[in-house]
């Protein structure tokens, strides 16, 4: 049974706003007191997850005194607010960059699950300069695509159609997102066999972040984004910093032998390294936090 310690849901501690989409308030985390003289760890969260998902990594003392962590949540999830209607996840990806900026952040490592890995990749992409290392969980660099279903990826186009289409119709002020979402996400990152205090946590924390028309709305395009997302393969020899990427064999969501294939695609990286980590889940900083958290510390340790 997965079981996480959780105290009660919190959003993100606070926002800062940066430029992009008309002005936006993005939601993050930081870990205080700030240390310039540390390296830093952007943790970007999962699909409708917020920095909750990162407590176990906030509460690892040897983490924390390896590197600052900031937390940043995408477009569509937690407290984060775009002044446009509409975003992608290359948008995300600028957005946090500009999020570094404003924090004074000059360089710093990308931690990503799921969406938060190739999340991490579209910032290395877009500032190599910026992005010192990467280090990916449980996640694909492909599209949604048949390629990726052969290899024992799910199917996440029948998995996100029919939200996305009773997502279609505006609702009231006190619609909430369903738990029954809630808990077909919990399955996918977490297995079949959460406890219900994790459930029970998660689903207090969406219906905190998505509520009313504007929730929908933003949890609609947030499942847009994860079904018909552009693939990274023909890019991926453009990232030119050191890669990790840690993989659950559990993992219901992005198979072992998909990821075992694209961390060939890093051709230009000084070390593109796959890691499997046994019975490790989707969420798999989550499910497996300290073997994810003394990978980081020797990763960062490594190539700071």
């Amino acid at each position: 049974m997965v079981h996480t310690t959780l105290s009660a849901p919190m959003s993100a501690a606070r926002t800062i706003t940066v430029p992009h989409l008309g002005s936006s308030h993005v939601g993050y985390a930081l870990s205080e007191p700030f240390d310039e003289a540390l390296p830093t760890l952007v943790l970007i969260n999962s699909f409708t997850t917020s920095t909750e998902l990162y407590r176990p990594q906030f509460h690892d003392e040897e983490l924390g005194r390896t590197a600052n962590l900031l937390a940043i949540e995408p477009y569509g999830h937690g407290s984060t607010r775009a002044g446009y209607a509409d975003f992608t996840y290359w948008d995300t990806a600028v957005a946090a960059l500009q999020v570094l900026d404003a924090l004074g952040i000059e360089r710093a490592f990308v931690l990503g699950t799921s969406q938060g890995g190739w999340l991490a990749v579209r910032m290395a992409l877009l500032a190599p300069d910026v992005v010192q290392g990467v280090i990916a969980l449980g996640t694909s660099m492909d599209y949604e695509s048949a390629r990726s279903r052969e290899l024992g990826c799910w199917d996440g186009i029948a998995f996100l159609s029919p939200a996305i289409v009773a997502l279609a119709e505006p609702v009231g002020d006190g619609w909430v997102i369903p738990v029954e979402l809630v808990d077909a996400v919990l399955a996918e990152g977490l297995g079949p066999d959460v406890d219900e205090e994790t459930r029970t946590f998660w689903h207090a924390t969406h219906q905190q972040n998505y509520t009313g028309d504007a929730g929908r709305r933003r949890l609609r395009t947030s499942s847009i984004n994860l079904r018909d997302r552009d693939g990274l393969h023909g890019r991926l020899d453009e990232v030119r910093c050191p890669v990790l990427w840690l993989h659950g064999t559990a993992d219901p969501v992005y198979s072992v032998a998909n990821a075992q294939e694209e961390i060939g695609m890093f051709t230009r990286s000084p070390q593109a390294e796959l890691r499997i980590v046994e019975g490790g889940q989707h969420f798999l900083s989550a499910s497996h936090p300290e073997v994810v958290d003394a990978a980081a510390v020797e990763f960062i340790g490594r190539w700071a």
